[in-house]
């Protein structure tokens, strides 16, 4: 494609952009906005290895603390944080459901200490809120499709590693308190935070435990008129969440380490707003007046418990060995529509209902790693995943069943190994995972409304099963200090989103052991990269292709639900970083830029002709920052440009028009803490967003502006 002379002609500007003089990573700059983990020896948990991420062929970027923490003064959130620092990332929706949200054109797997936060049965779309980002030490993200966490993860990984347990004998507190408000400063857009974590420890056992508690206000745009709340999908704005965490740690040798993590996260809309309806026609979003909303309000609940054991010396080897357990509970806004309408419940057509998915997951990981004795230079790793997962969607107004409880479980032992050859001007790495998954879905009913008599549909249950053997390779190149090149090829697995394909099925006699629309998608990823990091200058390219013979997309139906599709898909993509010390003492200024195409068959006949829509893929996207630090003082400035886009194949109305929006902070260390001010949308422009501007194209209720102008004032202290 034409951009892949863009990425040879980019190679060959980042040969002659290497400074004379290395520079060790120690030295590097720790306030990047986006750290290339490949620049020094940072150990990336998700990888499954103790391996530094520059040993490996992989695109790995890591968001430190001091780096996370600015974006979330700026942005509240972990996904939004994410969202705003990496280019290939699409824009949020700005609610509470990421449905649609994407890395590099697929879904990504959201972990937390690497247990997956999805819910592969019926993705409920809430796996970025299920955890106060307060409880977050650094963001590891993995980009392009792998099977490192097993299912899920055909975009990447976003790992979340908690805060780590107290260092040092005695009592440690840290403290947030943290106030946000609207450009008018008006009463009911304020909204305002308090979190608190205090860390005891006493020679081997520590214990960490803390609370977080944010009230959201409305939301207003640019133009000064609350945003529309989405009654479905769930809302951020007006709304409470509370989390409370918990670590006890003890070692039982220098090498040796018991430990139990567990988090209890919920996020519930208050009510107090209700949508009206704007005009596409004349360009005039939804907004939201004071009202009741109808139902119970959406909320999000998630625990989690994890116990782990950490041997780095067994046998010369490391070993890790992790239990978890985790619940999730979506409740999702009510509605009058044609889908859950049931004559023999309420023969006039208003039946009002709303729908609560539930998830609950037990499973386990085990890794050991050594060298091989005799050859130290081949490290191997072992391991074995199991997961099991057991998912329902019921409408919880009348008690009906919209997705039969499903169970859901993965075995998967894998293998990897990396070859260090010439000193380490090349490594070679590859390894291979076995994937046995089984579905168990009882017999059961559908809803009336998928039938066209009105009377439910009877589906045989059944025991589908896939086993599939997944591989990865790739190979690097250091030639000089600071230079690194990789190709590499790696295969994802994950399923369809089940759910939504077990609750709409509309024929009689299916069984669902013989129903194809179950098949997993695989999804190849390959890649090729060149990073170098010299002198002042750290600067990263890729391009990668990614495909699946049997994808999964999203399209809506006329009730504003998506259903499953299954078609080919294939992706490929350009994303280029840049980030270099200015000679300015304490100035760095960094460039991002992520071009992504995707095409599927949407027609049917076999051809890729039609381009993804916005619900499938992000736009194109160019980042320009510039931080600076110097003492107690720090400051950022960032825009990020969302680039205009068609979507050939799709209707001409979901044509993407772009827009652009700048963000600040400063911040400033004093005898309390560090006192800070994040301006999200500086300018205050006026946007639709993304989903709005390219999806919903026939929904007036659902037409969203994004965010104006909002000041978040922050106070973070360490006793």
């Amino acid at each position: 494609m034409h951009f892949g002379r863009l990425f040879i002609a980019s190679v060959s500007t980042l040969a002659f952009a290497t400074p004379a003089v290395a520079q060790d990573a120690a030295e590097a700059d720790g306030d990047a906005a986006v750290e290339a983990a490949a620049s020094s020896d940072i150990v990336v948990t998700a990888t499954r290895t103790q391996l530094p991420a520059s040993a490996l062929p992989l695109t790995i970027d890591v968001l430190d603390s001091e780096t996370f923490n600015r974006q979330l003064t700026i942005s509240g959130s972990t996904v939004d944080a994410v969202s705003a620092l990496l280019p290939s990332f699409s824009p949020t929706r700005e609610k509470l459901s990421g449905a649609g949200e994407s890395l590099r054109g697929r879904s990504p797997l959201y972990a937390i200490d690497g247990i997956p936060q999805s819910t592969p049965v019926r993705d409920g779309s809430r796996d970025g809120y299920t955890i106060d980002p307060f409880f977050i030490d650094r963001v590891e993200v993995i980009y392009g499709s792998n099977a490192l966490q097993g299912i899920g993860g055909t975009g990447g990984v976003v790992n979340q590693v908690t805060v780590a347990a107290p260092k040092e004998d005695g009592v440690s507190i840290r403290t947030l308190l943290q106030g946000t408000a609207s450009d008018s400063f008006a009463g009911e857009a304020l909204g305002g935070k308090a979190a608190a974590l205090a860390g005891w420890r006493n020679g081997a056992f520590d214990a960490s435990i803390g609370g977080a508690f944010e009230r959201r206000g409305a939301f207003i745009d640019g133009a000064g008129k609350r945003i529309g709340v989405d009654g479905a999908q769930g809302e951020i704005q007006d709304s409470d969440s509370w989390s409370v965490f918990g670590r006890l740690g003890y070692d039982l040798g220098p090498d040796t380490r018991v430990e139990l993590v567990a988090n209890h996260f919920e996020l519930q809309g208050n009510g107090h707003y209700v949508r009206v309806p704007g005009d596409r026609a004349e360009g005039r979003p939804s907004s939201s007046e004071l009202g009741q909303t109808p139902g119970d309000p959406p909320s999000n609940t998630a625990d989690m418990v994890s116990l782990s054991l950490t041997d780095k010396n067994l046998a010369g080897g490391t070993f890790t060995l992790q239990g978890f357990y985790n619940r999730t509970r979506d409740l999702f806004g009510g509605d009058i529509n044609s889908t859950f309408q049931d004559p023999a419940i309420d023969p006039t057509g208003q039946l009002f209902d709303q729908s609560a998915n539930k998830s609950r997951k037990v499973g386990g990981k085990v890794t050991y790693e050594r060298g091989i004795p005799g050859f130290d230079d081949l490290v191997v790793t072992l391991g074995f995943d199991a997961l099991f997962d057991k998912t329902e969607q019921t409408l919880i107004q009348t008690g009906r069943a919209w997705v039969p409880e499903t169970e859901f479980r993965s075995l998967a032992p894998f293998a990897q190994a990396n070859l260090k050859l010439l000193d380490g001007v090349v490594r070679l790495a590859g390894g291979v995972r076995h994937e046995d998954v089984k579905l168990t879905v009882d017999d059961y009913h559908t809803l009336a409304s998928y039938s066209d008599n009105g009377t439910p549909i009877f589906v045989a249950g059944g025991s589908p099963s896939f086993s599939r053997t997944l591989f990865n390779g790739g190979v690097i190149v250091e030639p000089i200090q600071g230079l690194r090149a990789y190709g590499s090829f790696a295969e994802g697995f994950t399923i369809a989103d089940v759910g939504r394909i077990l609750r709409s099925i509309s024929e009689e006699g299916v069984d669902i052991d013989d129903f194809l629309s179950l098949e997993p998608v695989i999804s190849n990823n390959k890649e090729l990269g060149v990073e170098l990091e010299r002198g002042p200058v750290k600067a990263t390219a890729s391009y990668f292709w990614s495909s699946s013979k049997l994808g999964s997309r999203l399209v809506m139906n006329s009730d504003g639900i998506f259903e499953v599709v299954r078609a080919p898909v294939d992706i490929e993509g350009l994303e280029l970083n840049l980030k270099t010390q200015t000679p300015v003492p304490g100035l760095d200024v960094s460039f991002g830029y992520s071009h992504l195409v995707g095409k599927t068959d949407g027609n049917g006949d076999g051809i890729l002709e039609a381009d993804l829509d916005g619900a499938n893929i992000s736009p194109d996207r160019l980042n320009l920052a510039a931080d600076f630090t110097r003492g107690r003082f720090s400051a950022r400035a960032q825009g990020r440009f969302y680039l205009s886009r068609t979507f050939d194949g799709q209707p001409a109305d979901s044509a993407f028009e772009g827009y652009t929006l700048l963000d600040a902070y400063i911040g400033y260390r004093t005898g309390l803490g560090l006192v800070s001010l994040g301006i999200q949308n500086a300018l205050d422009e006026y946007y639709l967003t993304y989903d709005s501007d390219t999806v919903r194209t026939f929904d007036n209720s659902r037409y969203f502006a994004g965010r104006g102008r909002t000041f978040t004032l922050s106070l973070q202290s360490e006793f």
